[in-house]
């Protein structure tokens, strides 16, 4: 995933994008026996969009103050929390 495709992701306007295209997050599944790059990487892959997701039914929008912790350090975090 590039830094291109994932600012595009980024700016998804969640009141034009359709619910059915969007991944229900309760459904990504982490394997906690991979290393931490992987867990990331099979995140990324499961959840298409980090920016944009449902929850519950209700579609989600993800921001990241860039002022505090990268999209990438928060979901380092995240995962070593597992």
């Amino acid at each position: 995933m590039d830094i291109q495709k994932l600012r595009n992701m980024e700016d998804i306007d969640i009141c034009s994008v359709s619910k059915e295209s969007l991944v229900d997050i309760n459904n990504v599944k982490i394997d906690r026996d991979k290393k931490k790059q992987e867990r990331i990487i099979d995140f990324l892959r499961q959840i298409k969009n980090p920016y944009c997701f449902v929850c519950n039914g209700i579609i989600v929008k993800a921001n990241y103050n860039s002022n505090e912790e990268t999209l990438q350090e928060k979901l380092e975090r995240y995962f070593l929390s597992l």
